[in-house]
């Protein structure tokens, strides 16, 4: 049994009891235990054997319970400070009151922290993205870690459709116009919806409407506006200063983090395969519960099952035997 003791205690539960149960005088006890007399009377007067609380039974303070409450009321009321409500309490209510027996008071009241009683605007409530027919694309870029085997950092660039969360990745050299060209290029190809939009930030390689502070209209000139009048997408500028308008894009990224985090790469090939790797899992293996605990892969299955002309080209896993295929019909092995 585990016997809580008092740190200055001289005697414990067993002698407790034995002096309790002794007849003998006070001093012959005393003298066996080398303690007091004034601690063996201490203990034969009580029942137990075990130390009381030591706390005290008076509070030390010198407001009264009604000047408590009046410096309670002032704390909530006026939200101030210690040393400014100190200030107050002992012009008007007990000029005696101590700095350390005020922060007393306010502490048994609850009322010691001013963060706690400051009210708190409401958050804005999260507007969910505006829902959309596969084929409107977020596209953003994120810095990779440079490994030991290269000279230099490269870009992942990444995009992610709105409607079915399927995403496409792929990692260059350079952040430049010329690759944000060749990104979109790979994308509209590898995608099995038709691209109507995509959406970017207004960094160089995607547009020209940035001039170094200020901001003009999009020239329509830049390699990545022409290639999108090409193939006939849409392209949207997100407002500056604005990164939650590229949410969407931005959450998977912190995705590709975390694998980055948890991760140790021996070279730029073994972390380029991983993060396929996981973009694969992603596309064919993850619920997302935003989808309604289905897979990206499994969502434009559906969205093709319902419109297949917003499609191009029939979705289907990369790996294994397509259940998708065998429902319409098709039964070759994707």
């Amino acid at each position: 049994m585990l016997i809580s003791l008092h740190k200055q205690a001289t005697t414990t539960p067993r002698i407790r009891a034995a002096m309790q149960a002794s007849d003998e005088p006070a001093w012959m006890v005393a003298e066996r235990y080398s303690i007091s007399e004034q601690t063996v009377w201490k203990w034969r007067k009580r029942d137990g054997v075990h130390d009381h609380s030591h706390t005290a039974h008076r509070l030390q303070t010198t407001l009264t319970p009604a000047q408590e409450a009046v410096a309670v009321a002032l704390r909530k009321a006026l939200l101030l400070p210690l040393d400014d409500l100190l200030s107050v309490v002992r012009e008007f209510l007990n000029p005696n009151v101590s700095r350390s027996g005020l922060d007393r008071c306010l502490r048994r009241h609850g009322v010691s922290k001013l963060r706690d009683l400051t009210p708190k605007a409401p958050k804005p409530a999260h507007k969910p993205f505006r829902a959309y027919e596969p084929g409107y694309l977020h596209v953003d870029v994120k810095y990779l870690p440079q490994m030991p085997d290269e000279q230099r950092r490269r870009y992942l660039f990444v995009a992610i459709d709105r409607a079915t969360r399927w995403v496409f990745v792929r990692i260059y050299p350079a952040k430049t116009a010329a690759n944000a060209r060749r990104f979109l290029r790979d994308l509209e190809r590898a995608a099995p919806m038709k691209i109507t939009r995509v959406l970017t930030d207004n960094g160089k390689e995607f547009t020209d409407r940035l001039f170094g502070l200020r901001k003009r209209a999009a020239t329509g000139n830049h390699e990545f506006d022409r290639l999108c009048a090409d193939l006939g997408i849409e392209h949207r500028l997100a407002p500056p200063m604005r990164p939650q308008t590229n949410g969407m894009v931005e959450r998977f990224n912190g995705r590709i983090e975390d694998v980055l985090q948890s991760h140790r790469f021996r070279s730029g090939e073994d972390l380029e395969q991983t993060i396929l790797r996981y973009v694969r899992l992603y596309n064919g293996q993850l619920p997302q519960s935003v989808l309604k605990g289905r897979t990206p892969i499994d969502a434009l299955k559906d969205w093709h099952r319902q419109k297949p002309r917003l499609f191009k080209k029939r979705p289907y896993n990369q790996a294994g035997s397509d259940t998708y295929d065998l429902l319409c019909g098709d039964r070759r092995i994707s």
